[in-house]
């Protein structure tokens, strides 16, 4: 059986499949079983007064775990530089670094909102990271490996656009999936063309990139929360971006480690976290 297949296997067994954007239950979507090389999308920003309410994804079922930051080990921040609120888990993105989890994952399922406090901000969830991606890590140094899903936010693309006068090339705001250091991945989507609302059209990555671009472009800015949705099975990550699926990769290696949150810079806030171990 193939990872792909064995990944939808046991995607079958653990539960229903839930998205608040539908309003209603279906089955996971299958829309990206094959990687998808280039594509033109339209791209509709959501139009929001104040905050709307939050679209997510998640899977139901017994077994979900809340992570809180007792989970997880500040491995090179100060002592400040992470901290719990409110049921939130704050950063304030100084110095760089990571606070990476106790324990080591394989196979799961994990769920969590995060906003950006501040336009421009950088942050990311790290996946299947081993040992030495944090041994004697420096302070003002990021985890050295690992899968990285981006957190970033629509600022940041904005102000490469204006400081360059072209969109960005290489990276997007909106959830990007790529290795780090001496990882690797297959990446779903490594080109794809957008065009936005003035109807212009720019590609970003290239046929033989290593990094993985959304299908939709769907975060919301500084202020406001995101969710998402990550499903880690066999080496495949998935990623749904307030509710709908959009990027991913296959052939990770490494395929177990632990996670890890980054601060990259600036404050940024995560929520509602939670995991599933999968078989």
């Amino acid at each position: 059986m193939s990872a792909r297949s064995r990944h939808q296997a046991a995607s079958n067994v653990v539960g229903r499949f839930v998205s608040d954007e539908d309003h209603g239950t279906r089955l996971p979507c299958t829309a990206m079983n094959k990687p998808l090389l280039a594509a033109v999308l339209c791209l509709s920003p959501l139009a929001l007064q104040g905050e709307a309410p939050l679209p997510k994804a998640f899977v139901t079922g017994e077994g979900w775990t809340p992570l809180t930051l007792a989970d997880f080990v500040n491995v090179n921040g100060a002592p400040d530089t992470w901290q719990e609120r409110d049921g939130a888990i704050l950063c304030t993105g100084k110095p760089l670094g990571g606070a990476r989890s106790k324990r080591t994952y394989t196979n799961f399922e994990l769920v969590l909102e995060w906003r950006h406090r501040e336009r421009s901000g950088n942050s990311g969830l790290f996946l299947w990271c081993p040992e030495a991606a944090f041994t004697d890590l420096p302070p003002g140094t990021l985890p050295r490996t690992g899968i990285e899903v981006q957190v970033l936010d629509l600022g940041y693309e904005e102000d490469w656009r204006a400081s360059k006068g072209e969109p960005s090339d290489w990276f997007t705001s909106h959830g990007d999936v790529f290795p780090v250091g001496d990882a690797t991945m297959k990446p779903f989507t490594p080109e794809i063309t957008y065009r936005g609302d003035d109807g212009e059209t720019f590609r970003v990555g290239s046929p033989s990139g290593k990094r993985s671009f959304p299908t939709e472009r769907r975060t919301r800015p500084a202020g406001q929360w995101n969710h998402y949705y990550v499903r880690a099975i066999n080496g495949e990550v998935r990623l749904w971006v307030n509710g709908q699926e959009v990027n991913g990769g296959t052939a990770c290696v490494p395929a177990t480690g632990y996670l890890a949150l980054e601060a990259e810079g600036s404050p940024v806030e995560f929520r509602n976290l939670r995991i599933r171990e999968l078989p």
